[in-house]
């Protein structure tokens, strides 16, 4: 499976239309690949929480419509990263707030109808499967304050060239709870794809997070951060595509690029198959 990780760089001066208009072009751009991944909330400009307001939208609105008619130009399966979903109701709520996230009523998590979503795309240019980032990062603030917390695992499966692989969704924080991952293998999960925005004070841990995933769990990763600088913080960037082995097929540095790398769909099997180690996982202990 040939993949492109799109490192996309930040700038608090781009408008949200210029910024999709550069995501898509990036996107049609990678005509020889089977899968594209986006960043985490790249068109509305990351954890600027002040500006979602007016970028919150409906999964099938304007930002997925055009990357949606990217996926479809370039026949390949497009993971557009993450937007800030809105039901309908959360819609109307911004507009009287005149979309200042400040001004949006107090409500309990699972009443709010914003969430950071992550879509994809099939090559049809149809949206096969959405995750709602199911650990909210912030500490109290931002993600935690304004969004609902997703609720479901979610593990599509891509059809590349006749051969059927599942590949399981997750995003940014979510990389730092390893049981997320355990539960993805044992509903057959054969890689996993995550987008993050992630900043470069801990991209270390990003980096070493991404390999413990790759390696305890036998799968391959897809994972693709932001660049640049966004208020004043400098994005991590070192997006990497990983093999069965957590070993670099492809990995950035911290500027914006677009890296490449075919993973072998067939490696995931032989690795449990050589190196069982899953088989011997243990739940029924008791601690004294």
């Amino acid at each position: 499976m040939r993949v492109s990780a799109i490192q996309l760089g930040y700038s608090d001066s781009e408008s949200l239309e210029d910024r999709v208009v550069r995501a898509a072009h990036a996107v049609e751009s990678q005509r020889e690949a089977d899968l594209i991944v986006l960043p985490e909330l790249w068109a509305p400009t990351g954890f600027d929480y002040t500006k979602w307001g007016k970028a919150a939208q409906a999964v099938d609105g304007p930002v997925i419509e055009r990357i949606a008619h990217a996926a479809r130009s370039v026949g390949a399966y497009v993971h557009a990263g993450s937007i800030i979903e809105a039901s309908p109701d959360a819609l109307d709520r911004l507009k009287e707030a005149n979309y200042d996230v400040k001004a949006l009523p107090v409500l309990a998590d699972d009443e709010r109808g914003l969430w950071n979503t992550s879509v994809l795309i099939n090559p049809d240019g149809q949206i096969q499967a959405t995750y709602r980032k199911i650990h909210r990062f912030g500490f109290g603030s931002g993600e935690p304050k304004l969004l609902q917390p997703g609720t479901e695992i979610v593990i599509p499966t891509l059809n590349i060239d006749g051969r059927e692989t599942k590949f399981a969704l997750a995003t940014c924080y979510d990389l730092r709870f390893p049981e997320l991952f355990r539960q993805m293998v044992a509903q057959g999960a054969e890689g996993l794809i995550i987008p993050a925005a992630w900043p470069a004070p801990r991209v270390r841990e990003w980096s070493a997070l991404l390999r413990a995933r790759s390696i305890e769990n036998l799968f391959p990763i897809v994972a693709v951060n932001t660049a640049g600088y966004h208020g004043g913080t400098q994005m991590g960037g070192h997006s990497v595509i990983l093999d069965a082995a957590g070993l670099p097929l492809a990995e950035a540095g911290e500027a914006q690029t677009i890296i490449t790398a075919t993973i072998d769909l067939d490696a995931t099997a032989t690795r449990r198959e050589r190196f069982p180690a899953l088989d011997d996982r243990r739940l029924n202990y008791t601690l004294n």
